[in-house]
């Protein structure tokens, strides 16, 4: 038989939890942060209703990818596939 927690307990768990849901959004953050400065985005004047709109496509196209069952493709920034060295390949199909 499980043993009854008080609400003592309880609030100690749900403050536990809190803190660490802060931790991992920070973490999130912290590494969504890097990957745009990587990227060169943190040097542009985007307007943050211009930057929600293209998180909310890149969300959209993973979703997308994970319904489908598919394999996520790397893709350029122009939307090719990614031609750097130990990139995957693509066939040609010239013949």
């Amino acid at each position: 038989m499980a043993a009854k927690l008080s609400i003592t307990d309880i609030d100690a768990q749900i403050e536990k939890l809190r803190e660490r849901r802060k931790s991992l959004l920070a973490k999130s953050a912290e590494r969504f942060a890097r990957a745009a400065t990587r990227a060169g985005l943190a040097e542009m004047e985007i307007a943050d209703d211009e930057i929600d709109l293209i998180f909310q496509e890149i969300a959209l196209r993973f979703r997308k990818t994970q319904s489908n069952g598919a394999s996520c493709t790397a893709l350029s920034p122009r939307g090719q596939p990614d031609r750097r060295p130990g990139a995957a390949s693509e066939v040609s199909h010239d013949g």
